[in-house]
């Protein structure tokens, strides 16, 4: 795994999880997306098979770039930050509040169009998106400066085959 467990995710009760602000694994994500990611619940770290979540920093001018799940569908609440999400080609404003729950097979793009970093919860059901943010990804510890912009990795084409993700159209 690129980064590791901060904190200590704890289950309380029978089958309650409790994760602080700075608890997850967190990871620095590539050019276009840079920011980072810091994946909050996932079967690593829970009683729990059905499901991954986690939140994303995208910094303005940056996009998560067009994408699909083959067979998950993923949840995304916007809680900082306006942006848009492009479904199947078309264009939605993105603000706090904001909800979006795409099915298998759409392709999707976030876009930061706002001046300020934009804050994203997501869930992903079944999970596996940690393992994508993990083959991509570059470790980070919470207060860590960004790094410099960096690509994705040469074999990017078959980590989304392997992950089962829809590419870009082009």
């Amino acid at each position: 795994m690129a980064g590791e467990n901060v904190g200590s995710s704890r289950p309380l009760a029978t089958h309650t999880v409790v994760s602080g602000p700075d608890e997850g694994q967190s990871l620095w994500q590539p050019l276009p997306s840079r920011g980072y990611v810091t994946v909050k619940f996932s079967p690593q770290n829970t009683p729990y098979e059905d499901f991954s979540a986690g939140t994303q920093l995208l910094p303005p001018g940056c996009h998560i770039r067009e994408h699909g799940h083959l067979q998950n569908h993923e949840l995304v609440f916007v809680y900082e930050g306006r942006g848009t999400v492009t479904i199947d080609e078309v264009t939605t404003p993105l603000e706090p509040g904001s909800a979006v729950l795409f099915c298998r097979n759409a392709r999707h793009r976030i876009d930061n169009t706002g001046e300020t970093d934009m804050k994203l919860f997501w869930v992903f059901m079944p999970p596996g998106l940690e393992d994508w943010f993990n083959a991509i990804g570059r470790a980070r510890k919470s207060g860590d400066p960004m790094p410099e912009p960096f690509a994705r990795p040469d074999d990017v084409a078959a980590i989304q085959e392997r992950m089962r993700f829809l590419p870009p159209r082009s």
